[in-house]
């Protein structure tokens, strides 16, 4: 007979599952009956997705007044039990006062972290690797089909210099500590669920700790050279008239012969210019923030900013949280460092695509400084033209003859 009656219940259960109705849907229960406990119902709600009301355990904190209960089981909580102290802690409603540490020491119980593990081992991992993965393949079909931009004229068997010394050392000292953060970040962000179960946890243990150091101290040669790329380019990235002509034409990465206009950098090199000195200032900015999250909060003031301008509420988010811990910082901090780096990470790619086997000559600028004279006059038509009357003004400085050259 009891068996029968547990089927009866289980089948009922599942009936009030699926059908949405039955006694598992009367939400009218006396939950004083059951000592405030939540209900079948709430199991199956939960069970289905649907947002449960957990007033019933918010407000289930006790009467920490009740001064009769001091000489009952409950002890010195007075009339607070150990659960009931335990779910006020949870919901942050329980009074809790130290003596010293501030607003951290005051976090008891801070829940964010297991969505901020979640978000980031699915949404963030997944996304990440799918963008990183459809940049390589979208290089190599643009490479199929347009093939290896050549340089169309008789080359010269003249070179002129491209880049300086302290310029090509500006470049490589940002995108030699870049692919070492970005390899080291990877394997933080990977390591658990991708390269453990392919080498074991004994293997990568030392793997894990050597990323972890590498990751913290090269960050300061990233910032080196961003400052310094940033010093010497800025002036040369400013957008100008130029730029609409190399628009219209796609640059001339998509058809042979096309060559048009540009100065020392084209709108091409612009973009890629301005996305890594933004996404690299936002990078820099959230890994300090990481690294000294008592010293260097920044969600909690920017989250007070756009609510006073009103965009999260514009976009449906309702109120950003403005008093956060600092494991909340790290973990709000963590998500946009990684988020910045996947789309920095893939505009890269697509920078060494084009610099090294997508473009004839495009590698020697940054490699000795001194590209193929033809290259230059293809590509950066206006700058060659630059250096060349630089070069008949000092000449002609020098012969004391400056009156004859022409004004520009």
């Amino acid at each position: 007979m009891k068996r029968v009656t547990m089927a009866l219940l289980v089948l009922l259960a599942f009936l009030g599952a699926g059908l949405g109705t039955g006694f598992a849907q009367d939400t009218s229960a006396d939950r004083s009956a059951t000592g405030g406990a939540q209900t079948l119902e709430d199991i199956m709600k939960r069970q289905r997705g649907e947002k449960v009301d957990y007033d019933f355990r918010r407000n289930n904190t006790g009467d920490p007044d009740d001064a009769a209960s001091i000489s009952s089981q409950l002890g010195t909580l007075g009339g607070v039990s150990d659960p009931e102290l335990w779910r006020a802690l949870r919901y942050g409603s329980a009074d809790v006062t130290v003596s010293s540490g501030g607003f951290a020491a005051t976090v008891l119980m801070q829940d964010g972290g297991m969505r901020w593990l979640e978000w980031r081992k699915g949404p963030l991992a997944t996304y990440g690797a799918w963008l990183l993965g459809g940049t390589i393949v979208l290089l190599a079909l643009f490479y199929l089909i347009r093939g290896r931009i050549r340089i169309d004229g008789e080359k010269t068997g003249r070179t002129i210099t491209r880049f300086k010394a302290i310029e090509r050392f500006g470049h490589w000292l940002l995108a030699g500590s870049f692919v070492l953060l970005g390899i080291t970040g990877l394997l933080t962000l990977f390591g658990r669920f991708v390269i453990i179960p392919m080498i074991g946890k004994d293997a990568f243990a030392p793997v894990a700790h050597f990323s972890k150091w590498i990751h913290n101290n090269v960050a300061w040669a990233f910032m080196l050279g961003l400052i310094m790329v940033f010093v010497m380019w800025v002036a040369h990235n400013i957008p100008n008239k130029t730029d609409v002509k190399w628009i219209a034409v796609g640059g001339g990465l998509f058809k042979k012969g096309v060559h048009p206009p540009a100065k020392k950098f084209n709108f091409g090199q612009k973009l890629v210019f301005w996305g890594v000195i933004v996404l690299g200032a936002s990078i820099s900015v959230s890994g300090l923030s990481l690294l000294f999250p008592f010293e260097m909060p920044m969600f909690a003031v920017t989250f007070e900013k756009l609510n006073a301008l009103g965009l999260p509420q514009l976009v449906g988010l309702g109120t950003l949280p403005t008093a956060l811990a600092p494991h909340e910082e790290m973990q709000f901090a963590q998500l946009w460092h990684a988020i910045v780096a996947f789309v920095m990470m893939a505009l890269i790619l697509a920078h060494i695509y084009i610099g090294s086997i997508g473009m004839e000559g495009a590698y020697d600028a940054m490699g000795s400084g001194e590209v193929e004279l033809q290259w230059a006059k293809e590509h950066h038509g206006l700058w060659v033209k630059e250096v060349e009357e630089a070069e008949k003004r000092e000449a002609a400085k020098h012969s004391g003859g400056d009156s004859a050259v022409p004004a520009e």
